[in-house]
């Protein structure tokens, strides 16, 4: 596979393809991480709920596997994030991802260590805000994705935060091939963070009911539940049902927390893609088929670069 679309990311986090794998709790796990680095791109272990001891297993696994750089999505509401925090630092990750808070009170330790910074951001304001704080570069993610979603779209949002910062931009949600490549690149990205393709790889331990949902998924298959400003995107089905009715019901926050407690493990592990939540992104229809990751990360640089072939034989005027 011939080197092309090499950016200032990839500088940045010493990688080889502007192509960042998402840090999905109870899916991204070692093995999957170090496929996606050991291919060229930059794996990224989901930390999620999980103790500090299982997140250290995960980031020696990696090491074990491949000496490529990799990183950590530290989720900020989890009750262990100081600890993983600790491991992180004591690991030393040479990169981490962060979602649903400010990473500002732990700037100073990871930049002593080396570690780079680069949050997930849905608004200009946020974007704006963490870059002050020190992020290295920062993940715009548009409501395309699955699992927690903005109120933007990657189209809108990313030209905006491009404009708003001086740091690198990756964009996120709604990308799945060399065509969203390109195009995220045309809006200013410096490269991109695809989920749920990587949902499908050969090397994610994620249970194959749920590869099998995704594969089967048509066009309009995801929906979004919960209150607004805490919305999900998922696949349809019996869940999704008992979500709605929720919301026929006027029901409480409270109400929306206990139904979907546990559901994405119930999916992604034990299988169950009726009653569990099988967090996918609006582009679940353009997967065919489970293949390894590094084929994953060569689809997506060949079919950029015959976008960009084609583009070239254009003519202006």
């Amino acid at each position: 596979m011939r080197k092309v679309l090499h950016t200032e990311l990839c500088d940045l986090l010493g990688i080889q393809y502007p192509i960042l794998q998402g840090g999905m709790a109870w899916i991204a796990n070692g093995d999957l991480a170090a496929s996606v680095s050991a291919a060229g791109g930059l794996g990224i272990i989901g930390a999620g709920n999980a103790p500090p001891q299982v997140v250290r297993e995960e980031i020696r696994k990696v090491k074990e596997i491949t000496d490529q750089p990799f990183g950590v999505n530290v989720y900020y509401l989890s009750p262990f994030v100081e600890d993983v925090v600790q491991v992180v630092l004591e690991e030393r990750v040479p990169v981490i991802t962060t979602g649903a808070g400010n990473p500002g009170k732990h700037m100073a330790a990871f930049k002593e260590k080396g570690v780079k910074v680069i949050p997930v951001v849905s608004s200009v304001a946020l974007a704006k805000r963490l870059e002050r704080a020190g992020a290295d570069a920062v993940i715009a993610e548009g409501m395309e994705c699955g699992g927690h979603v903005g109120e933007l779209t990657t189209m809108a949002l990313v030209p905006q935060i491009v404009d708003a910062v001086s740091i690198p931009v990756i964009a996120a949600g709604g990308i799945a091939d060399g065509r969203g490549l390109v195009a995220a690149l045309a809006l200013g990205a410096k490269g991109v963070q695809l989920g749920t393709r990587f949902v499908c790889a050969t090397e994610s331990p994620v249970h194959s009911n749920y590869k099998k949902a995704i594969i089967a998924a048509k066009d309009r298959d995801t929906v979004l539940t919960g209150l607004p400003g805490h919305e999900v995107r998922v696949l349809k089905n019996k869940l999704t049902r008992e979500f709605f009715n929720l919301q026929k019901q006027n029901a409480t926050m409270a109400q929306y927390e206990e139904l979907g407690r546990g559901r994405l493990r119930l999916a992604a592990v034990e299988g169950d893609v009726q009653m569990g939540s099988v967090m996918a992104g609006q582009i679940s229809a353009m997967i065919q088929k489970e293949e390894p990751a590094a084929e994953i990360i060569r689809d997506l640089m060949e079919g950029a670069a015959a976008v960009l072939q084609g583009l070239e034989a254009l003519r202006l005027g």
